[in-house]
């Protein structure tokens, strides 16, 4: 009795030789590889765990995005007094140190030195000026349409778009409008100050102690209406100025 031979074997030796239908069978149907999964997934396509997944993630963004919190508005700051100064720091000697380190900072934008005198015009340092920041400096008001303010002296504890709020001797805090106000502040030389490493940089500068060698700028208020931040990028350019 003759061996069982397979279906496609007897199907190609009725259709090619003996040697030719063996090989085909043995190549396409024994040593065929049998793919249980594919060999690598497609990449546009994803299981449904994968989209539960994304999913879940997303809705927790979601969540995230609605519990950050906003910015104030500026109702909101006024009404909380984010910056207002409590009447416990409203003391001169608490900002005396920060007029110190305003002068630090001034010489460095001036490019003065103790080493020597640096020869500081108004038109070449007029431009550095309008660009600096104001906080820690000492004004005074010498010309105003509010004649309560004029005379008034102080250290400049914040600088807003339109006012400066400053500190007086007298520990009174005073805001005063920049608009139809003229200011002066005073820069002594570098050197005009005898700090010590044993030097007490707490106290303030009196007068006495500057001296007569002080470069003195007066500041228009009504030109200078921009945020310290602002002024950093800003250019100003040279025009007329109307008298008060």
């Amino acid at each position: 009795m003759a061996a069982n031979t397979h279906v496609a074997l007897d199907l190609l030796r009725k259709a090619h030789p003996p040697e030719t239908a063996s090989a085909i069978f043995t190549e396409k149907v024994l040593h065929k590889p049998l793919l249980l999964r594919p060999t690598s997934p497609d990449p546009n396509r994803q299981d449904a765990r994968g989209q539960r997944r994304l999913q879940r993630l997303r809705k927790k963004e979601k969540i995230r995005k609605r519990q950050k919190p906003k910015p104030l508005s500026a109702k909101e700051k006024r009404i909380t007094g984010i910056y207002e100064i409590p009447k416990e720091s409203q003391k001169y000697d608490i900002y005396a140190p920060l007029y110190r380190m305003w002068l630090g900072y001034i010489w460095g934008i001036l490019g003065m030195t103790r080493v020597k005198q640096v020869w500081v015009t108004g038109q070449a340092a007029g431009a550095k000026l309008a660009s600096a920041d104001f906080h820690g400096a000492k004004l005074e008001v010498v010309r105003s349409k509010c004649v309560s303010t004029v005379g008034l002296k102080g250290i400049v504890v914040r600088d807003t778009k339109f006012t400066f709020q400053i500190i007086t001797k007298k520990n009174e805090l005073k805001t005063i409008p920049k608009n139809h106000t003229i200011f002066r502040f005073h820069i002594p030389q570098a050197d005009a100050i005898g700090e010590t490493p044993d030097c007490d940089k707490t106290k303030d500068i009196s007068d006495e102690e500057l001296g007569s060698n002080v470069l003195v700028f007066e500041l228009h208020g009504s030109s200078f209406e921009h945020r310290a931040i602002d002024r950093a990028t800003k250019k100003f350019k040279q025009r007329n100025m109307t008298e008060l």
